[in-house]
């Protein structure tokens, strides 16, 4: 299926009548764009991210892959068009409020306090747990220290618990930054760039992570590497001068003349 007849079947449920069914997206935009000071950095005229999917954005530096996080995540208001999640027009919400509703947005830089051990960043990660200083000396309960637990487990951080995460390595931090992400369950997770600055096995282990979590969330994954993104063999969306230019498999963008010269430079 083509880009065109892609963004007819988008339409065929679209938000702005109806017939859209929750049901089959988690995320939808319309007719979305973000212009600053006269730049139109973000132009989608139909995106749509179904349940547990893992859908990989890549694109050249400028492209629009953060503005559309921005959007997605309510840090930037888009200046034309609409943003469902779940059913719901969040267009004009609030990033906290977004947050709630089970957005949750890991950036490229692992967002993890060195001085704190992997528990206790964790333990700070907790709903309702956010004020730091207060927060150390805090009670945990113990079905929120069996999620911790599970979670570290999960990631393959269990024997680093006790860990300050100033020693950790470069992917480790990756995984305790997701975990603490994921601590709050979150539907929908918006996962910059996972891969920069990985050693291979780290690489590997990441993807093979995102596929799992995948079972229980929706992910947006972000990124640069191409041999991360053949790992997660996840439908890919192309962004070029913040349009859509492309979508289908690695093999079937790979093979896009338009990708090829604007992006993957074969």
């Amino acid at each position: 299926m083509n880009l065109e007849e892609r963004i007819a079947d988008y339409k065929l449920d679209s938000p702005r009548v109806s017939r859209f069914s929750e049901e089959r997206f988690l995320l939808f935009l319309e007719d979305v764009t973000a212009v600053f000071d006269g730049f139109k950095a973000l132009d989608i005229e139909a995106l749509g991210i179904g349940h547990n999917e893992l859908r990989v954005i890549i694109g050249p530096n400028g492209a629009g892959k953060t503005t559309l996080c921005d959007v997605v995540s309510g840090k930037t208001r888009p200046t034309t068009g609409n943003v469902y999640f779940q059913g719901k027009d969040i267009t004009h919400e609030t990033e906290t409020d977004i947050a709630l509703m089970g957005i949750g947005r890991k950036f490229q830089t692992p967002a993890v306090f060195d001085s704190l051990t992997t528990y206790q960043n964790m333990e700070l990660a907790l709903p309702g747990h956010q004020r730091l200083w207060s927060n150390l000396y805090a009670s945990v309960t113990a079905e929120e220290n069996d999620r911790i637990l599970e979670i570290l487990e999960r990631v393959g951080l269990a024997d680093e618990s006790d860990t300050e995460a100033k020693y950790l390595s470069h992917g480790q931090r990756q995984w305790l930054a997701i975990s603490s992400l994921i601590l709050s369950n979150p539907k929908l997770l918006l996962v910059d760039e996972p891969a920069a600055g990985l050693t291979d096995s780290e690489t590997e282990l990441t993807a093979e992570l995102l596929l799992e979590l995948k079972d229980d969330h929706t992910i947006i994954v972000i990124e640069h590497d191409m041999d991360f993104v053949r790992q997660l063999n996840s439908f890919v969306t192309v962004l070029n001068e913040g349009k859509i230019m492309a979508e289908g498999t690695m093999e079937e963008v790979q093979e896009n003349e338009e990708v090829i010269e604007a992006y993957l430079g074969r």
